[in-house]
């Protein structure tokens, strides 16, 4: 009775992630080509036979750019918010959508998939909690402030999708415009690497076994700088840095088990595919 977890991408070239227990599954945005998912998800043993919606959090083309296609050649039903709805241009066949709103829960078999409002430069954004057996992931990123919201649901989580976006003196130092610099750290941009260490430090329950660092910045972050800095505070929870490149493997999150990490052929006495 476990949420199986990964990140096929992560970053400004494109963000989808993927939770599932043993029978149905969903991502979260599919800024991936169609192709791409497919071809990350079967090197993992993964099949979209299991997954059963998407649930999109903002507009932004790095998180929305492969939902017309995988939506209509897998019939999948897509969450998503009016505002969100109209950036898509009418590309997206209406019989599939579902409009989504703010701390509405929705059950997709057994999951339950709880959005609530997030600080970021879009319409109608949204943060996802998911739930199995009274097990928590949470998918947190293109968050410009950490908000009670995201404290609240942060500390329930066993497993968390969290934003480390850029470091500061990066930022600071390198060759982006003021008015971009101003828009990433402007409260509804993304979250630093020390907001989100403030946060995983202060707000982590007890019970979280794994965290994702999620959408780096490929100018103003180093994933090593990233990964020595959240090591040093993890306390025993795997931290593990998404890639902008490739899937991360697949994480096994239940209760009080430790990390199993799965980069092929899922064989975990049931059939995955």
């Amino acid at each position: 009775m476990s949420l199986f977890i990964t990140s096929l991408n992560s970053g400004s070239n494109g963000n989808c992630y993927y939770i599932g227990n043993e029978r149905e599954a969903i991502l979260v945005d599919a800024g991936i080509s169609c192709r791409e998912t497919e071809k990350r998800m079967a090197r993992l043993g993964l099949s979209m036979q299991k997954v059963k919606a998407i649930f999109v959090s903002h507009e932004h083309s790095d998180h929305i750019r492969g939902i017309p296609v995988l939506a209509k050649k897998f019939k999948l039903p897509v969450y998503i918010t009016p505002g969100t709805l109209l950036h898509l241009n009418g590309s997206l066949d209406i019989e599939l959508v579902h409009h989504l709103k703010e701390f509405e829960t929705v059950s997709v078999g057994d999951l339950q998939i709880t959005s609530f409002p997030k600080e970021h430069d879009a319409s109608e954004p949204h943060s996802f909690i998911i739930n199995y057996n009274d097990i928590n992931v949470g998918v947190f990123t293109d968050i410009g402030v950490v908000c009670d919201r995201l404290i609240r649901y942060f500390s329930q989580c066993h497993a968390a999708f969290l934003e480390a976006n850029y470091d500061d003196e990066m930022l600071d130092n390198g060759g982006y415009p003021y008015h971009l610099k101003r828009r990433i750290r402007g409260g509804k941009g993304h979250l630093s690497n020390k907001q989100a260490l403030a946060l995983f430090t202060t707000h982590r329950p007890s019970h979280m076994t794994h965290l994702l660092l999620s959408h780096l910045s490929h100018n103003n972050n180093n994933p090593q700088l990233v990964k020595e800095l959240f090591t040093a505070c993890a306390d025993g929870i795997n931290i593990i840095v998404a890639s902008r490149f490739e899937e991360t493997p697949v994480y096994h999150i239940g209760h009080n088990t430790n990390t199993l990490a799965y980069s092929g052929q899922l064989d975990l006495g049931f059939n995955l595919l």
